[in-house]
C-alpha cells in the first residue's frame, strides 16, 4: 500500500501537463514516502497520452506514473475512477491546470496526520493569468477558482458550517475510504462537459455528503497550488455561461444541507431570499451592470440561484 496518489483529471491536457509532471517530478521531503501518480485521460482528442508517454521514459523508478482512460466525460466521472484506480489512502486531486508548489504533496500528508478526522482539506490557489484580470475580480475570485488564505480553517465549525463553504476540487485532498462510504458513485452534478458548463457545482455536492456524515472538511493554508487560467476563461460569454451554470447548481447542493422533508421550506426560503438580493442588484447596478462585466456575473449568478429550483424540477422530467 502506498502512502499518497495524486490524481490528474486531464482533458485535452497538453498545454500545462509538462510543467505539472515537472513540479511532481521535483516533488520535495518524500524520502520516505511511498506515492503515485495517476493521469485520467477525460476523452482528451489532442497529445494528452503522448506526452504520459515521454514521461513515463523518464521518471523516478521509485513513484509509479499511471495512466488510465475515462469516457465517460466530466469531472465527477473521472475523479470517481481515479478513487477506484487509486493505491493509497491519501487522494490529492489537481486540475490539469493546477501546478503544485514543490512541498504540496509533504505538507499535505503532515496536515492529515495532525488532523485525523478531516476527511477532507482543500488548498492555497493563487492564479497565473495569461491576460491581466477584469477590474473588480477578486469579488468573484474563489468561483474561478483562486483562494488565498492566510490561516487553516474548518470549514464544518462556526460561520464556515452555517453558510455551507466548502474548498474547490482543484488541490482538494481527500481520505479514499471516507469519499467511497459516503459519496454516491453518479452524482447529479457532473462538472465541466465538453464546452458545457450547464452542471457545475459537484465537488460540493460531493463534499455535501462528506460532511452530512459528520467528517470535518478544512482548508490548510499550507498547501499551495497555482491555477494557470488563460485570457479565454475571461471572455464575456465563457464568464456568463460559467456564472449561470453555477447558479443552476445551486438547488441541488442546498437541498443536500437539510433533512429531505425540509427542502421544499428551505426552497422557498432561498427563493425569496435570491429574489431580493437580485432586486438589490438591479437597484445598485442597474444598466450599469451591461457596462460592467463583474456585476454582469454577479447578476447571472443570484438570477440563476433563483430559477435553480425550476431548473431541477424540468431536468427531472426529461
Amino acid at each position: 500500500m502506498l502512502d499518497f496518489c495524486v490524481a490528474i483529471r486531464a482533458y485535452n491536457a497538453e498545454r500545462y501537463l509538462p510543467e505539472i509532471l515537472d513540479a511532481l517530478f521535483s516533488q520535495e521531503n518524500l524520502e520516505d514516502t511511498k506515492w503515485e501518480v495517476l493521469i485520467v485521460d477525460n476523452c482528451s482528442t489532442d497529445r494528452t497520452a503522448e506526452i504520459v508517454r515521454e514521461y513515463e521514459a523518464k521518471w523516478l523508478t521509485n513513484v509509479p506514473l499511471r495512466y488510465c482512460f475515462e469516457s465517460r466525460q466530466g469531472s465527477s466521472y473521472a475523479r470517481r475512477r481515479a478513487i477506484e484506480e487509486a493505491n493509497a489512502p491519501l487522494i490529492g486531486f489537481l486540475d490539469d491546470d493546477n501546478e503544485p508548489e514543490l512541498n504540496w504533496i509533504s505538507n499535505a500528508l503532515e496536515f492529515s496526520e495532525k488532523h485525523p478526522d478531516a476527511a477532507a482539506f482543500g488548498s492555497q490557489i493563487h492564479g497565473k493569468f495569461e491576460a491581466e484580470p477584469p477590474e473588480g475580480f477578486q469579488r468573484i475570485a474563489g468561483f474561478i477558482p483562486v483562494v488565498e488564505r492566510k490561516t487553516s480553517v474548518c470549514f464544518t465549525e462556526g460561520k464556515y458550517d452555517r453558510l455551507n463553504m466548502m474548498p474547490p476540487g482543484a488541490g482538494l485532498v481527500i481520505r479514499r475510504q471516507i469519499w467511497l462510504d459516503n459519496v454516491p458513485e453518479d452524482l447529479v452534478l457532473k462538472g465541466p462537459v465538453g464546452k458545457s458548463l450547464s452542471k457545475k457545482g459537484e465537488d460540493i455536492e460531493a463534499l455535501m455528503y462528506v460532511k452530512k456524515a459528520g467528517w470535518e472538511i478544512w482548508f490548510n493554508s499550507e498547501m499551495h497550488i497555482y491555477h494557470h487560467i488563460p485570457k479565454t476563461r475571461f471572455e464575456r460569454e465563457y464568464l456568463l455561461r460559467f456564472f449561470k451554470g453555477t447558479g443552476l447548481s445551486r438547488f441541488y447542493t442546498r437541498a443536500l444541507s437539510c433533512p429531505k422533508w425540509k427542502v421544499p421550506f428551505k426552497t422557498f426560503a432561498y427563493m425569496l431570499n435570491d429574489l431580493r438580493r437580485v432586486m438589490l442588484h438591479i437597484i445598485k447596478h442597474g444598466c450599469q451592470s451591461r457596462r460592467d462585466l463583474i456585476a454582469e456575473c454577479e447578476f447571472q449568478l443570484l438570477l440563476h440561484s433563483f430559477l435553480s429550483p425550476f431548473h431541477a424540477l424540468f431536468s427531472s422530467q426529461e
